[in-house]
């Protein structure tokens, strides 16, 4: 099993309690932070690139580590829905619930990671219309 895999398919927690499901869920935190903050990081890399290609874009004035932080805290908030998610089912379904942890991280990273990694191809696509502009 490879290290990607063990992250992306991580066991359950079999204990399910409240308690337990939060302990599980924070022990991931940091690796959700390191992928959503790596691809924030090249987010950011992307869009300096880009603003920085002649013909130079009028009037931006990004705040980006502002930004950043702000964007950094709603993520971790959407992060901590997983676990009240996962204890909502367990406390409607009781043992009937299904463990729904490693599904529900995976589908959050890779949501959270998409979203993050947006500016990318809307950087590319602002470059473009500049330098259509700037020709017709």
């Amino acid at each position: 099993m490879t290290a990607l895999t063990r992250i992306l398919f991580p066991l359950p927690d079999y204990r399910r309690t409240p308690w337990s499901l939060l302990g599980w869920w924070e022990s991931r935190r940091l690796t959700y932070n390191l992928f959503v903050g790596g691809a924030g990081v090249v987010s950011l890399a992307v869009m300096v690139l880009f603003s920085s290609l002649p013909p130079k874009p009028q009037g931006l004035g990004f705040r980006w580590w502002g930004g950043a932080l702000i964007y950094g805290v709603l993520a971790n908030a959407g992060y901590s829905l997983g676990w009240l998610t996962e204890v909502g089912m367990r406390t409607l379904w009781g043992d009937e619930a299904p463990y729904a942890g490693p599904a529900l991280f995976r589908q959050g990273l890779s949501f959270a990671v998409g979203l993050t990694l947006l500016p990318v191809p809307l950087a590319l696509i602002s470059w473009v219309v500049r330098l259509v502009g700037h020709f017709f």
